[in-house]
């Protein structure tokens, strides 16, 4: 399925009337630097339209862009690094952990992305856990997979899934690889 229109709406920073609005939300989740805007633009065919930065947490508010004028693609701040100190990282986590729990967002689908080298990190546990405990659908992303030989690429993926129970989509936005098949997965929900 393709993206024929992709607007950046808003950014939000709690309650917001785009939460009832009645367009579903697909979510997107990960500690900072896993190139989660890249994977965004990249399925949006649209570079520049989630900001990429040279530094990891740019994103600090929740980012809220309507895809085929049907459904939110929801860039959420990444965890565990904000470049303003503990301070701001824990401002962030609230707004994480808020978007989630609140019961004013109901994500379709949450796609959580974990960075190839680093793999399933106390981080990403911890918010796996809040996404089951909220009954939240998920789908776990793997990306700069290019970064791995094959046989590493094989034991990370085996780890992840054994970990988290989950099925994992391995991708890498330069080659565009696993961002086809990701598209399909999440266009298809609507």
């Amino acid at each position: 399925m393709n993206v024929s229109s992709a607007e950046f709406m808003r950014g939000i920073r709690g309650s917001d009337d785009i939460l009832a609005d009645g367009i579903p939300n697909i979510a997107f989740i990960g500690r900072s630097n896993v190139g989660k805007s890249s994977i965004l633009n990249a399925l949006a065919g649209k570079p520049g339209m989630a900001r990429v930065g040279d530094k990891p947490g740019k994103t600090t508010e929740i980012n809220f862009f309507l895809i085929n004028k049907k459904q939110y693609f929801v860039d959420l701040p990444g965890y565990g690094y904000a470049s303003g100190g503990q301070k701001d990282r824990e401002s962030l986590r609230k707004l994480i952990i808020w978007y989630f729990t609140s019961g004013e967002a109901h994500p379709q689908k949450v796609v959580l992305i974990l960075e190839s080298k680093a793999g399933l990190t106390k981080f990403d546990e911890q918010m796996i856990e809040v996404l089951k405990e909220q009954g939240h659908p998920y789908v776990i992303v793997l990306n700069k997979v290019d970064k791995l030989s094959q046989k590493e690429l094989q034991l990370k993926v085996a780890d992840i899934q054994k970990r988290s129970g989950a099925e994992v989509i391995q991708t890498c936005v330069p080659t565009g690889k696993g961002i086809d098949e990701l598209r399909d997965i999440l266009l298809a929900t609507d």
